[in-house]
């Protein structure tokens, strides 16, 4: 009799793989006419249409991160239910703590974080639930932030149009580089200058990883496409999610990425390509050439740095142009972070 053979293979940590994604979705169909924008590769949030106003909503995690935990998973949230056009209006976390390592300032602290988000956002938090876990190392929040939107001011997450202009505000993996001066301070320390590895922590409020300020002046003008918020998978996955979904491919310019110096310093220090690492806080957006110079304007003007980093293309495929080279843009199937962490 043959040996037993385990044939059992395992995700690694990170998204699901997109062709499994795809693959499990497909299975998930609905006949409810008043959704308007469901699951799919890159859809930031689902809109529902409630009649006069239409409804976004977006769930999302945060188990990279520990500190300021409540703040974070507000913001994230925001963020992508911003990328349709909507207002933030109600919040409901999810809080699972970890057993025998939450004290009572601990999780009083995470409440103040997540009502002093809130706040900032215009949203009010209305439920969860809150839950001691066994078998956690590090708490994690698990947030779903509503939104209104008017019918007429959608912005879909697949409506990126061949000659369209990418633009992305601030600066790439802003996110990660935060991530990972605060939570590899020790191993960072005799390798990074202090004062390098202060700014990248400082990330996370300046120039910070809320989109919501760009999002809101880019659904107030005419030609703005589509619009997404780049996170796992860094702002390479973030282009490839935006044309994909719109059926489209994209020419990028790499000289015109707006990758920082912290950025660059850290990534270089641990052997990352910043174009994969986690970036919250460059906001992604597809607008149609004549709309191209009055958008990066009104950013510039409310003090939000903007690149034109590239076009939408009819034909499929990601390129990238380095100096004379064309190459295929990189692919990343696991977040550059979560192959650290491993």
């Amino acid at each position: 009799m043959p040996e037993d053979t385990d044939t059992t293979s395992y995700y690694r940590t990170g998204k699901l793989p997109q062709a499994d994604l795809l693959r499990f979705l497909a299975n998930c169909t609905s006949s409810d006419s008043r959704v308007i924008l469901g699951p799919g590769l890159g859809h930031d949030a689902a809109v529902v249409d409630l009649g006069e106003r239409y409804l976004a909503t977006k769930s999302d995690p945060i188990t990279f991160a520990t500190d300021e935990i409540g703040w974070y998973v507000v913001h994230v949230n925001t963020n992508d239910i911003a990328c349709v056009g909507a207002i933030p209006r109600w919040f409901i976390a999810t809080l699972l703590l970890p057993a025998e390592k939450t004290t009572p300032a601990l999780a009083e602290q995470v409440f103040v974080q997540l009502c002093a988000a809130c706040e900032e956002v215009g949203a009010t938090l209305i439920g969860g639930h809150t839950e001691i876990t066994h078998g956690l190392e590090r708490p994690i929040a698990v947030g779903t932030m509503l939104g209104e939107i008017e019918p007429g001011r959608l912005i879909r997450s697949d409506g990126a149009r061949p000659g369209d202009r990418l633009l992305l505000t601030k600066g790439i993996a802003l996110e990660g580089c935060a991530i990972l001066a605060r939570e590899l301070t020790p191993q960072l320390h005799s390798r990074v200058p202090e004062d390098v590895l202060s700014r990248a922590a400082g990330f996370l409020h300046d120039p910070g990883i809320s989109v919501l300020r760009e999002a809101r002046i880019l659904a107030s003008l005419e030609g703005v496409h589509a619009m997404h918020d780049p996170t796992e998978g860094g702002v390479a996955t973030g282009i490839l999610e935006l044309v994909q979904s719109a059926g489209c491919g994209a020419h990028i310019e790499r000289a015109a990425l707006p990758i920082l110096p912290e950025t660059a310093l850290l990534c270089n220090c641990l052997d990352l390509d910043p174009l994969g690492l986690i970036a919250s806080g460059a906001l992604l957006a597809a607008v149609a050439p004549n709309a191209l110079a009055p958008a990066l304007e009104a950013l510039w003007t409310a003090g939000i740095p903007a690149t034109e980093i590239g076009c939408v293309t009819e034909a499929p495929g990601i390129f990238l142009r380095d100096g004379a080279s064309l190459m295929v843009l990189p692919q990343f199937a696991r977040d550059e972070l979560a192959r650290l962490f491993d």
